[in-house]
C-alpha cells in the first residue's frame, strides 16, 4: 500500500511542479508565461482520456503490471521533460505524463480492495489520497525553491528519481494482482444508467468547480483582499495543505460509518468556509482559521467520493473510477475557467460566492438524488484465467 501511495504522490508531485516554474520555464524556452501555463492544461486534458482509455485496453493485464508500466513512463516523461530543448518537446512529455496520472487513479486508487481485508479497504486508500494531499502541499514550495537556486529542470529530475524509487518499491513488494473483470467502453457508458452512478459523477463534477474556481485564485485573494506578504502566503498555503492531509486521514474512520454522511457535512462547511472567506477579508486570524477548515473538509472530500463511486458499481469499480477521474480532469479545468470569468467581470470575492453556491448545488443533487434504491449493472465478462 505504501508504495502505490509514493506511487500517487510522485504523480501529483511531477503534475503541479511546473507551476512554481512557469516564470523561469517560460524565460527558458522564449514563450509567454500564458503558454508555458499550456502544460498544465494538456496534462489535465491527458488525463481525462487516459483514464477510460488505459482502463479499457489493460483489463486483461495483471494489475501490477500495468501499475510498474505507468510509473516508468512517469520517469520517462520527467526524464523527457528535463531534457527538452523545445517547448513542443515539453509539451509532448505533459502529455505522456497525463496518460499516467488519468491511467494510475483509474487503477490505483481502488486497488486498496485487492490488496487488504475488506474491513480496512477505506483506511487503506486514505493512505494511497494521501500522497495527493502531500504533494499539493510540497509541489509548489518545492518548484519556487528549485528555481530560485538551480536551472528549472531540476525539479523534473527529481520527479524522475522519486517514480524511480516508487517503480522499485513496487517491483519488490507488490504481490500478482490478477484482472478480475473485462472492462470495455460500452461498459463505461453502461456505468450511466446507474443513478447512483451517475449522481455520483454529477456530484463530483460540482464538488471540483466548485473547489478550483475559488483555490485557483486563494492566493490573489490573500493578496488584494487580506493584504498579506507572500511569506505569509506561503504559510497559510502550507497550513491547507497540511490540514487536507488530516481530513484524509480522518475521512477514512468516518467514511467507515456513514459515506452519506460524512460527504454531507464536508460539502457544507466547504461552502461555508468559501463564502465566509470575502467577508472575514479584514482579520487576518480568521482567514486562517477557515482556510484551515477548508483544507481539512477538502482532504475528505475526494475520498468520499471515490467511496461512493466505489460502491455504486461494484461489480466494475475500475470502470466506475476510471469516469470518476475523468470527470475530475474535466472539472479542474471548467472550474479553473469559471472562476477566471468570475474574477475578471465581478471580483474575487463574487468568484469565492458563487463557488460555495455551486458547492451546495452539489450537495443538493446528492441528497435528493443519492437516495434512490440502487440498479445493478450486469456483471462485466470475467477476463481469461481470472479468478
Amino acid at each position: 500500500m505504501l508504495s502505490v501511495a509514493l506511487g500517487s504522490f510522485v504523480l501529483v508531485l511531477s503534475e503541479f511542479l511546473p507551476i512554481g516554474l512557469l516564470p523561469a520555464i517560460a524565460a527558458d524556452l522564449h514563450v509567454t508565461v500564458g503558454t508555458a501555463g499550456l502544460m498544465v492544461v494538456v496534462t489535465a486534458v491527458l488525463g481525462a482520456i487516459g483514464a477510460p482509455v488505459v482502463t479499457v485496453f489493460t483489463s486483461r493485464v495483471d494489475r501490477r503490471v500495468v501499475l510498474w508500466v505507468l510509473i516508468a513512463l512517469l520517469v520517462v516523461a520527467d526524464v523527457l521533460g528535463a531534457a527538452a530543448p523545445t517547448f513542443g518537446l515539453l509539451l509532448g512529455a505533459r502529455m505522456l505524463l497525463g496518460l499516467c496520472i488519468g491511467g494510475f487513479w483509474a487503477l490505483g486508487s481502488g486497488i486498496a480492495s485487492r490488496l487488504v481485508r475488506e474491513s480496512a479497504v477505506i483506511r487503506a486508500t486514505s493512505f494511497i489520497t494521501a500522497g495527493v494531499s502531500v504533494a499539493t502541499v510540497v509541489s509548489l514550495p518545492l518548484g519556487a525553491f528549485v528555481s530560485s537556486v538551480a536551472t528549472w529542470r531540476l525539479a523534473f529530475l527529481i520527479g524522475a528519481v522519486l517514480g524511480l524509487v516508487a517503480l522499485v518499491l513496487q517491483l519488490a513488494l507488490l504481490p500478482r494482482i490478477p484482472a478480475l473483470n473485462r472492462v470495455r467502453f460500452a461498459t463505461l457508458g453502461e456505468l450511466l444508467r446507474i443513478p447512483r452512478a451517475r449522481i455520483g459523477l454529477i456530484a463530483t463534477a460540482l464538488a471540483f468547480v466548485a473547489q478550483f474556481s475559488a483555490y485557483t485564485y486563494v492566493a490573489p485573494y490573500l493578496q488584494q483582499l487580506v493584504r498579506i506578504s507572500p511569506t505569509t502566503i506561503t504559510i497559510a498555503l502550507l497550513a491547507f495543505g497540511v490540514a487536507g492531509i488530516a481530513g484524509n486521514f480522518t475521512a477514512g474512520v468516518a467514511l467507515g460509518r456513514s459515506v452519506t454522511g460524512t460527504l454531507a457535512v464536508t460539502k457544507v462547511v466547504l461552502a461555508l468556509a468559501v463564502v465566509a472567506l470575502p467577508l472575514l477579508a479584514w482579520s487576518l486570524p480568521g482567514v486562517l482559521v477557515l482556510l484551515v477548515v477548508w483544507g481539512f473538509v477538502w482532504g475528505a472530500l475526494p475520498l468520499g467520493l471515490q467511496t461512493w463511486m466505489s460502491q455504486a458499481a461494484p461489480a466494475v469499480s475500475e470502470g466506475s473510477l476510471a469516469l470518476f477521474v475523468s470527470t475530475i480532469q474535466v472539472a479542474i479545468s471548467i472550474g479553473s475557467v469559471v472562476g477566471g470569468l468570475g474574477v475578471g467581470r465581478f471580483g474575487i470575492a463574487f468568484d469565492f460566492f458563487l463557488a460555495g453556491g455551486i458547492a451546495l448545488v452539489s450537495l443538493l443533487v446528492l441528497l435528493s438524488f443519492g437516495r434512490r434504491p440502487q440498479q445493478a449493472l450486469p456483471a462485466a465478462s470475467p477476463a481469461p484465467g481470472a479468478c
